[in-house]
């Protein structure tokens, strides 16, 4: 077996019951609490895809897996080096639930009236109504599995890796978590212009 894939996997065999327990127990928790928000479990049209490409459509945000994933591979390095200097003492399985603990509050967070009319205001999410059950709760293992690759690889890799995925967004769907989180904290009318393909930049090639 592959090294790489070697650790992987011992990582997960190295969990203990607790870890599962308590993370079991916060995913039914996340679920309950954005069923009682109205969150709906699947998409409205009926649909469950792996995978959806289409940004601006009724099935972001909906599906397992869309472009925005990445973005939440992203959470889980910068969560890992967040509490890694934090707490570096600290083990490894609580770290993740530290982790997991804080993506899932963002997840609920992000499902609430004011963030919902924020991303409608200030980003190209026109008529965004939130996440789907079923792509909040894949947005949280996702991030599980980005705190999972920083932790076994070193920081220089994960780096790349997060330069790849953001510059990558940023080419093919005009967006990545860079620019969410300067258009949800800060919006720029031309920013938006340009991510909704009103201005171009040439020299950019985009």
């Amino acid at each position: 077996m592959n090294k790489k894939l070697k650790a992987f996997v011992d990582f997960f065999k190295n969990l203990p019951l607790i870890f599962w327990l308590v993370f079991i127990f916060l995913i039914l928790l996340q679920i309950l609490i954005l069923h009682f928000a109205g969150q709906p479990y699947i998409s409205k049209s009926g649909k469950i895809m792996l995978w959806t490409s289409e940004v601006v459509s009724a099935e972001n945000s909906q599906q397992i897996f869309d472009w925005y994933t990445f973005s939440h591979i992203i959470h889980g390095f910068l969560f890992y080096w967040i509490y890694k200097f934090l707490f570096p003492r600290q083990k490894i399985w609580v770290l993740a639930l530290f982790a997991i603990c804080t993506e899932m509050a963002w997840e609920i967070l992000e499902n609430s009236p004011f963030i919902i009319n924020k991303y409608r205001e200030a980003t190209i999410a026109v008529g965004y109504s939130g996440d789907s059950i079923l792509n909040s709760v894949s947005d949280v293992f996702c991030a599980f599995f980005g705190f999972v690759f920083a932790a076994l690889n070193r920081w220089k890799l994960v780096f790349v890796v997060l330069v790849i995925f953001e510059v990558m967004c940023f080419v093919l769907i005009r967006d990545n978590l860079t620019l969410n989180i300067l258009m949800l904290g800060y919006p720029i009318d031309i920013v938006r212009s340009w991510q909704s393909g009103v201005v171009n930049f040439g020299f950019l090639g985009i």
